[in-house]
């Protein structure tokens, strides 16, 4: 029994994990993309 809970929390904390470094994965770059999008377009600035 405590196999099949053992097995249950590791696949849980390896599905939150991978989703959390999936969300930095795509959100960098994108944020990246947008700041550099925002400079050139209206002229802010790219630390704001």
């Amino acid at each position: 029994m405590k196999d099949i809970i053992t097995y249950i929390v590791v696949i849980f904390m390896g599905i939150v994990g991978g989703g959390a470094s999936i969300y930095i994965l795509v959100s960098i770059p994108v944020m990246l993309i947008w700041k550099i999008y925002r400079k050139f377009k209206y002229g802010y600035s790219m630390f704001d």
